[in-house]
Parts: structure tokens; sequence; C-alpha cells
């Protein structure tokens, strides 16, 4: 017994001996990962210093003040937050709510002192209970949830002490001045360091949080046809790629805080005064769909049940070239996103998608059930209907972007759109531009897909070329 506890006391003590020692290199890692995390506590320290000079050690305001003046240092610790638009947003609503508040409660304990002492119990008690439940109720709207809640917070507690703490002090309107004073004087030291020494803006890092979402997008689709069409690459980079896309499911409660925090910051860079801060929500939105897609494939990837390698060859070409043209559109849109320019550069790749995700349907209404067993065949049309899905998010991400390009006034970067010559197709041939892929070019391209596996041969891109009667338009040549 003796030997089993002295044993677990020394456990116990090497367990906090490894947690002691490994503490400064998660102090040190946690500053690496944002610098700005080390800024901003510098910066509550120097507010919460002003603010105690200013009232503590300046003689006059001391006096003047007493007691009243630990309401400055409070309101600079609990207003004083990450970005500038929180810390707007908190010194506004605290600002504003002991403002009125405090006239409130000056003017409800001068009426209710009118009615003599038990009247005054009575309106007082009145009073308070109608603000608090009146207030508390309020607090249940979404809008005034999400931007005035802490100000409505504010508002019943300083209404309530002010009020009936006039109850029993005759020296009411001194007390609500010097903490009005006190509480606005310590919300403005906080606002101007947060603003005028190494601001950090919510809505920069809303913007940057959006793009890169959708640059995790194609991060994830870059790797997917590789890994799922068996191609030899390194399989712990496909691991990482695989893993990229997960905190975009998880963005949306992020999103939301940082586009209302957004809305309190003034005109900054590039960011105008009425920055239009929903359109990235929208966009944001859109983007967590396309990612439960994503999601999607990457259980596809991981599946039990699998198609054979020889039905996957039947639509590997088709869907690489969709995967392909989905990460340069996802690419170009996140670019124009983040360099606040229309997103025409995507243009073209969101068209190629489409013509991908069309050929890829029809191989799959036509050449992929052929003399197969069903049940094989489910795996792989699962995974190629929701690589069209993605590119019709593809698509609605574009249109998302483009109007907030337009609500914001993105400017061009100058450089001419370069769109490329499209011949003139008649019906016929669009059909069969849009039709499958014969079932003995794929036979091929498997064929020697298996050859690059099995041998040092280096083979040489190929064409597949399919011979068409002459169709009454001018021939186009067709390549698969």
């Amino acid at each position: 017994m003796v030997s089993s506890s002295s044993d677990e006391k020394e456990g116990i003590m090497s367990r906090g001996w490894e947690r002691l020692n490994s503490l400064p290199g998660k102090v040190i890692k946690l500053g690496q990962d944002d610098p700005r995390r080390v800024t901003h506590s510098l910066k509550v320290g120097l507010a919460v210093t002003l603010v105690s000079i200013l009232f503590y050690y300046f003689e006059p305001l001391y006096h003047g003040f007493g007691v009243s003046a630990m309401w400055a240092v409070l309101t600079v610790v609990v207003v004083f937050e990450f970005s500038v638009g929180a810390t707007l947003g908190k010194g506004l609503n605290r600002g504003l709510a002991t403002f009125t508040a405090g006239v409130l409660g000056f003017g409800g304990h001068r009426l209710a002192s009118l009615f003599g002492d038990k009247g005054e119990q009575i309106l007082l008690a009145l009073f308070v209970f109608l603000i608090a439940a009146a207030v508390t109720y309020l607090r249940f709207f979404p809008r005034m949830k999400a931007r005035y809640d802490y100000g409505l917070l504010i508002f019943i507690l300083t209404f309530s002490m002010i009020s009936v703490s006039g109850y029993h002090d005759d020296e009411l309107l001194p007390i609500a001045e010097q903490r009005i004073f006190t509480i606005l004087t310590g919300g403005l030291t906080a606002v101007a360091v947060c603003i005028f020494i190494c601001p950090v803006w919510a809505g920069d890092d809303l913007h940057n949080l959006v793009a890169n979402n959708i640059e995790k997008l194609a991060i994830f689709l870059e790797g997917f046809g590789s890994e799922y069409f068996k191609i030899p690459e390194d399989e712990e980079s496909l691991k990482k790629v695989s893993e990229e896309y997960k905190s975009v499911l998880t963005s949306k409660q992020s999103e939301e805080s940082l586009a209302n925090f957004a809305r309190w910051e003034p005109g900054h860079g590039k960011f105008k005064f009425r920055h239009p801060w929903k359109n990235y929500l929208m966009i944001g939105s859109v983007t967590r769909q396309c990612a439960y897609k994503i999601e999607a494939l990457n259980d596809c990837l991981h599946s039990e049940t699998q198609t054979p390698q020889e039905i996957r060859c039947k639509i590997e070409e088709a869907s690489l070239k969709l995967c392909s043209e989905s990460v340069n559109t996802l690419r170009e849109l996140a670019l124009a996103l983040r360099k606040m320019i229309p997103p025409k550069s995507a243009n073209e790749h969101l068209i190629n998608s489409k013509i991908a995700a069309k050929n890829l349907k029809s191989l799959l209404n036509t050449g992929l059930c052929k003399e197969t067993d069903l049940l094989e065949v489910i795996p792989a049309a699962t995974m190629a209907c929701l690589l069209v899905d993605v590119v019709s998010y593809n698509e609605r991400i574009a249109e998302s972007i483009q109007e907030l390009a337009s609500l914001a006034k993105f400017k061009s970067s100058g450089k001419p759109e370069v769109i490329p010559a499209q011949p003139n197709l008649c019906p016929q041939e669009i059909s069969q531009q849009n039709s499958c892929i014969s079932i003995p070019a794929q036979q091929t391209l498997c064929y020697q897909r298996s050859m690059q596996r099995n041998s040092s041969i280096n083979i040489a891109p190929h064409h597949v070329i399919t011979a068409q009667e002459e169709s009454p338009c001018s021939s186009v040549d067709r390549t698969s």
C-alpha cells in the first residue's frame, strides 16, 4: 500500500513537471501562430496603465472622483477586444447604454420622489421591474441579440443601480455624472489605443477568411482525382489535402461574428464606409454547401464498397478534367476576391468545367452501365454526381462574388480579358461534342495507364480521335 501511494505521488509530480517544462513552448507557439496576440496583450496593458495613471496618480481627478475611478479601469478591461470592430461595438454599446440608463434612472428617481416615501418605493420597484422585463425581452430579437446584447445588459445594470441607490442617497446627480464620465473616459481610451496602435480590422479578417475557405476547397479537389483513381503520389501530402476543407464546415459562427464586428468599423484601406459585409456571409454560406459535397466526396474515398478499377477507368478522363477545371475556377475566384477585382478570369474555367460535367453526365447515362453489375457502378456514379454538384456550387460562388464586386465597386486589374474563340457549331455537332467518349478509346486509355504503372517507359500525351460522318457545318476536330 505504501509503495503504491508513493508511486502515485511520483506519477503526479512527474506529470506536473512535464507540464511545467512544456509551458514555455506552448506560450511561444501561441505567439508564433498569430503575432497579433502579443501586440494585443501589450495594447491592453498600455490602456489600463494610461487610465490608472490618469485617475489614480493625477491628484485633482482622484479627489474629484474617488472610488468611482475604478469604473474607468473596469471599462477598459471589459471593452478592449481583439479587433477594432469588436472594441468599437462594445465601447459604443457601453457608452450609449450608460448615458441613456443614467438619464432615465435619474428621471425615474425624481418622478418617484414626488409621491411620498411609500409611493416612491412602489414606483421605483415598478420602474425597475418594467425596464428589466422589457429590455430582457428585446434581447430575444436576433438583430438586437447580435449587435446590441451587451449594451442592453449594461442598460439594465446601470438603470437599476442608479434608480435604486438613489433612494437612500440624496446626492444622486453627482454619482450619476461621475459614473458616466469615468465609463466614457475608459471606453474612449480603449478605442483610441485599439485604433491608432497596430489596429486589427475584423473586416480584413472576414475578407481573408472567406477567400481562404474557397482556396481550401480547391486544395482538396486538386488531390482528389489522383487519390480516387489511384494515381501514384505522395500519400502523406494527400492526407493533408483531404483534411484542409474541414475547417470550412465550422466557419459559420466565425464569419457571422466578424461580419457583425466589421459593421462597426469605419472605412479603412479598400473597405469604404458601408461596405456590403452581408454579401460575405452569402459567399460563405454557398462555400459551406460546397464543402458538404466535398465531405461526401471524401467519404467516397474511404467507403468500404468501391467500384472496380476497370469501371473507374471509363469515367477517369472526364472526372479528372472536371476536377482540374473546378480547381482552376475556385482558385481564380479566391484570387479575385482577395485582390478585390471582378472574377472575370474564372469564367473560362467555369465554362470548361460545365462542359466536362455535361460529358460526365452523358457518360453516366450511356456508357457506364452497359454489361456491368449495377451494384458495382453505384459508388462511382455517386462520386460523379457529387462532382457535378460541385460545379453547380462553383457557379453559385462565382455569382455571389460577382454581386459583391458590383456592390462594393471592385476595380478591374487593368488586364484585358482573353476570351477563347469558339467555333460556330450546329446542333448536331454540339450534341456530338457533349456525347460520351467511345468505349474503345477509354479502354486504350486504361491500357496505357496500366503500362505507365507497371513499366518505367514514359508514354507521351496522346489524343483519341473519333471519326464521324461529315456534318453540313464546318468540320471540327474532336479530342477526348
